[in-house]
This record gives C-alpha cells, sequence and structure tokens, in this order.
C-alpha cells in the first residue's frame, strides 16, 4: 500500500512510499482511510522523526476487516479513528476501542478533523470541572482545541474569553459563543476562576496572574516551545492558594472510543462544529504540513486520499 513516511528533510517532512499492509491483532480493525488530519505538534515531531515511525493520528474511513475478538463496530462500517500511529496510509490498523462509528450526517471530512483536538478539549473541561456561570480564559484559541473548548465551554453555560492575534479566528470564536476576544494575554481583564493555558513561554505566568484566588490553571501545551518560569510570591498578588494542573489528553478515566462517540454526536446534533481550514490531496501533504507550521493555515487541515 501507499503510505506517508517521514524523511527528516524541513523542507519536505514526508513522501509516498510503498510499504506493507498492517496486519491488525485481534484487538484492532483494518481501515481503509478516506480522510486524516494534521496536527501542528506532529509537524515538530517529524523534524527529528525516530526510526520506522509513521506518523498519523486522526483518520475517518470504512471498517473493512473488523477487530477479531469481536470489539468495535461489527462488520463494514464508516468510522472515526484515532490510532497512536500510521494513519496516513491508505489502510491503519486502529485499536477497537478507538474507533466510533460515524452517521451519514458527518462526512470524512468533518470526522478526520475531530479526534485529537476534540478529544483534547473535550477532557479539558472534563478536568476543569463544572463552567456554568464561571469565567474561563483559554490561550492559543486559534487551534483546533481552543475553538472546540470555546464551543462546549459557551454552551456548558461558562463566560469564555479567548486569546488569538488572529482577528479572523477572532471573529469566527465570537460566533462559536466567546464573550471575548484578546490579541495579548496580557490584555485580558479581570479575574478568572479557570484558565487553559497551552503556550508556555512568557504567557504562563502572566496568566497565572488573572486567576482568582482558589482558581485553576490546566497547562495543557507549551505551542510556544519555550518553558515558563514561575516565581512563588507571584501567588499573593492575585492567585492565592490557586492550583497548576498539568494535562494530558490520553491520562483519562474514559475511554477514546467513547469520547470520540460523544463528539461525534454533538456535530450530527448540530451543537460542535470541526473547522476545516484546508481540504488537499494527500500527495499534497508535504506542502500542507509546512504551511501548518508556519501558521498558515486557519482551522484543521484535512487531507483526502484519491
Amino acid at each position: 500500500m501507499k503510505a506517508l513516511i517521514p524523511t527528516g528533510d524541513p523542507a519536505e517532512q514526508v513522501v509516498l512510499a510503498d510499504v506493507p499492509e498492517p496486519v491488525p491483532r485481534a484487538n484492532e480493525a483494518l481501515v481503509k482511510v478516506e480522510a486524516f488530519s494534521a496536527n501542528r505538534g506532529e509537524t515538530f515531531k517529524l523534524e527529528a522523526p525516530a526510526p520506522g515511525e509513521r506518523p498519523g493520528k486522526d483518520i475517518a474511513g470504512l471498517v473493512v476487516q473488523p477487530a477479531a475478538d469481536g470489539s468495535g463496530p461489527a462488520g463494514i462500517a464508516r468510522v472515526v479513528g484515532h490510532p497512536m500511529a500510521g494513519g496516513w496510509a491508505e489502510f491503519a490498523a486502529v485499536p477497537a476501542d478507538a474507533l466510533a462509528v460515524l452517521p451519514d450526517t458527518v462526512s470524512a471530512l468533518q470526522g478526520a478533523a475531530l479526534p485529537l483536538a476534540g478529544l483534547t478539549a473535550l477532557r479539558l473541561l472534563r478536568t476543569a470541572g463544572p463552567v456554568l456561570g464561571r469565567r474561563l480564559l483559554v490561550t492559543g484559541a486559534s487551534g483546533g482545541v481552543g475553538h472546540f473548548v470555546t464551543e462546549l465551554a459557551a454552551a456548558a453555560g461558562a463566560e469564555v474569553t479567548a486569546v488569538t492575534r488572529d482577528a479572523v479566528r477572532g471573529a469566527r470564536l465570537t460566533e462559536l459563543g466567546a464573550a471575548a476576544i484578546v490579541h495579548d494575554p496580557a490584555d485580558a481583564r479581570g479575574r478568572y476562576d479557570i484558565v487553559l493555558e497551552s503556550t508556555g513561554g512568557e504567557t504562563l505566568p502572566v496568566v497565572l496572574a488573572r486567576l482568582a484566588k482558589r482558581g485553576t490553571l490546566v497547562w495543557f501545551g507549551q505551542a510556544s516551545r519555550t518553558p515558563a518560569t514561575l516565581d512563588f510570591f507571584d501567588f499573593f498578588d492575585g492567585p492565592e492558594s490557586a492550583v497548576i494542573r498539568h494535562f494530558h489528553y490520553l491520562d483519562a478515566d474514559t475511554g477514546l472510543g467513547d469520547d470520540l462517540a460523544a463528539l461525534v454526536r454533538l456535530t450530527a446534533e448540530g451543537r460542535l462544529h470541526p473547522e476545516i481550514g484546508r481540504v488537499a490531496d494527500w500527495a499534497d501533504t508535504a506542502t500542507v504540513l509546512t504551511d501548518l507550521r508556519d501558521r498558515r493555515i486557519r482551522g484543521k487541515a484535512v487531507l483526502t486520499l484519491s
């Protein structure tokens, strides 16, 4: 089969190559991939790929061989899946518990845009706890996670302030329920019960200072690729006894398949709207990855297999 494999070359991070078709384990289904999405974090990993590494975590397609142990979707089914690797290919072996069935009302493009960003957003809000009537600040809101968090949190009754330097994305986040848009975290006004922080570097101490007493900051990324420095005594300027919580989206008490099914249901009901910034043929993946890395794509980049 054809698959995209890393090159280690920043000018062309992946190339199409012939590789063996995957042989599923007993608990895995074989999925014929129709579309996959790329995440900016994946472009970072491609800078120095491990030997034999195969990218691809967000896919949608058709189950052509159900899991031998009887788990997951039975028979031929349209699905969205979240394998840990190998999804940028004609076929992918996906753990059955990391699949969810796609109804006819949700396209493969929408499905492929859901997994990593949607799972992160859903589990972030569960980690944050009840948000009804609470003030919530989201950094790095231009990306897929920020978009999903804003829509889900606003629908749950939070007063959301989104941080984005992109005016177009700011307007869209307002449409999705954000109460305020700021272009610099230092411009966020007042105190916040919850801060969802994904930038790191200089941003983290700035948004920590906007946290209310006994508030919670959930640190879920470091997109700036710069470590943060905190001063113990800064907490006494406002966020006294605040909590800083590290977050990893795979550290959850719910299954991937169950949470994917919840995201699919919300999308089918028109309560969640995957933002697709670019659709391209998978032969153009290298170009798309460069544009994604350099932030020239608004919304999710989805590649289709022809």
